[in-house]
């Protein structure tokens, strides 16, 4: 099978050849850099040949052009460090402008997928862009801690504040789709998760701008997914919104992804550990946790994967190894 075929069959549950795999990183030092990022993107799926390719940009490349400043220090995930929040009061939310695409940490990203994009396309192989949710974006500017102060006592400012985020993030979604590089979008909900905010809360709040965004995807886009980040994820909350996959950290709970597929009609993404499958493990330890998780799952609407990004240490065998071990089929 192709990989659109395989992967559009995963989705509906239908019989594949085998499951969909895939695996992404963030490129710490590459990623301020369009043509290092694209180059160390497309030789990760030179060197693996993923079913997709989950383009990953610096964690806060929707956010520096309004003042948030960041720098790499070593962490194990690759994600860069936020050093200066630009939003301190809950007025400076109603200051905010949508950024124009063309410029700055947008505009190398769409440069970054161009060249991707033309690497890849030949190969028929599908590319998603990572984009992070209007409140998780709202995080990265003031703290986590002061969004979720700020979306109990003045939500109305908070709300002007994600409009004109959710504003910036269709803009540069308007202009990638113009690339014809594309075949969706991997967006990060953050919040999506009981350990931060009630439903009353993310249907208030959270929900409405990631709703914006999925509704004004172009139609042609097939493959777009939803990362619940965090413990205790709203996964029946999130399940209801328009998109093909929904990946969490499911450490390996064959319960939660059965359940999680009793009320969402695509396809489940992840299955494996982080940490304890893939940076800590051993080909061998793989190959039981790969072997169980498709004697759980029964191998449908299933794409094997992490839950969230590689660590940069994660050794290069196990890496290989999980290739390998999805080659061999069902």
């Amino acid at each position: 099978m192709q990989k659109r075929e395989r992967l559009e069959r995963a989705i509906a549950g239908e019989d594949v050849d085998r499951p969909p795999v895939a695996l992404w990183r963030h490129w710490p030092g590459d990623d301020q850099r369009s043509a290092d990022l694209a180059r160390s993107t497309v030789d990760f799926q030179h060197d693996y040949n993923w079913d997709f390719v989950r383009v990953m940009p610096s964690r806060n490349f929707q956010t520096v052009d309004y003042g948030a400043q960041d720098s790499w220090r070593g962490a194990i995930t690759g994600r860069r460090e936020i050093t200066k929040r630009p939003v301190r009061r809950s007025l400076d939310w109603t200051q905010l402008r949508p950024l124009s695409p063309d410029r700055g940490a947008l505009g190398r990203q769409l440069d970054c997928l161009r060249l991707i994009g033309d690497a890849l396309r030949p190969k028929g192989t599908p590319v998603v862009q990572t984009v992070y949710s209007p409140l998780l974006q709202a995080a990265q500017l003031a703290g986590r801690d002061k969004v979720l102060r700020d979306l109990r006592l003045r939500p109305d400012r908070l709300r002007t504040g994600l409009q004109r985020l959710s504003e910036s993030t269709l803009r540069f979604l308007e202009r990638a789709a113009k690339l014809d590089r594309l075949s969706g979008i991997f967006l990060v909900a953050g919040f999506g998760s009981y350990a931060s905010l009630s439903e009353a809360e993310f249907n208030a709040i959270a929900r409405p701008p990631i709703e914006t965004i999925l509704d004004a995807l172009p139609r042609s886009w097939w493959l777009n997914a939803v990362q619940v980040a965090g413990v205790s994820p709203m996964l029946r909350l999130v399940a209801r919104m328009p998109f093909q996959v929904m990946q969490w950290d499911s450490r390996g709970d064959a319960a939660e992804m059965a359940e999680a597929k009793s009320y969402f009609r695509g396809a489940v993404c992840g299955g494996l550990q982080d940490r304890d499958d893939l940076l800590l493990g051993t080909p061998a330890l793989l190959r039981s946790s790969i072997r169980q998780l498709l004697r759980d799952s029964g191998g449908r609407r299933l794409i094997l994967a992490g839950g969230d990004s590689l660590f940069v240490a994660t050794p290069v065998s196990n890496i290989r190894a999980l290739r390998s071990i999805a080659d061999e089929g069902l």
